[in-house]
C-alpha cells in the first residue's frame, strides 16, 4: 500500500513539474523526501521570477491538477507570493521567488533526500526521467 501511494505521489509530482514548466517555472528540483522523512513523499521546488509569475504558476497548478482529480489540502503564502506552498499530501510544491529560494535553501536542508532528475525543458518539449 505504501509503495502504491509513493508511485501515485511520483506521478503527481511529474505531472506538476510538466505543468510548472508550461508557465516557465525554472530550476525545477524534485526531491524524494519520503526516503528520509514522513512529511511527504516528494517535494517539488520551482522558481518564478516575480510575484506575478509565482502566482501564475500556483494558479496553473491548482487549476490543472484539480481537473486531473488532485486537490490541495492546504495553500500557504499565496497573498505575499514570495514562497507559496501547495500541499497535496504525498507531494508538497514549493514555488519561490529567487531570493526566497536562496534564503531557505531547501536543497541543502533536504540534501539527504534522493533527487529525481528532470530533464531541462527546452522550447519544443519537456521530458521527465524516472
Amino acid at each position: 500500500m505504501a509503495h502504491e501511494s509513493a508511485n501515485h505521489s511520483r506521478e503527481l509530482a511529474l505531472h506538476a513539474a510538466r505543468l510548472a514548466s508550461e508557465k516557465k517555472g525554472h530550476d525545477l528540483y524534485l526531491l524524494e523526501v519520503g526516503q528520509v522523512s514522513i512529511v511527504a513523499d516528494y517535494f517539488l521546488l520551482i522558481t518564478g521570477v516575480s510575484v506575478v509569475q509565482v502566482h501564475a504558476i500556483s494558479d496553473h497548478l491548482v487549476e490543472n491538477l484539480k481537473k486531473a482529480g488532485y486537490y490541495t489540502l492546504r495553500i500557504e503564502g499565496y497573498r505575499e507570493g514570495w514562497w507559496i506552498i501547495l500541499d497535496y499530501g504525498g507531494l508538497v510544491v514549493h514555488i519561490f521567488q529567487p531570493e526566497a529560494r536562496m534564503f531557505y535553501d531547501l536543497e541543502r536542508l533536504w540534501s539527504e533526500a534522493p533527487r529525481v532528475y528532470l530533464d531541462e525543458p527546452d522550447n519544443s518539449s519537456t521530458s521527465y526521467s524516472d
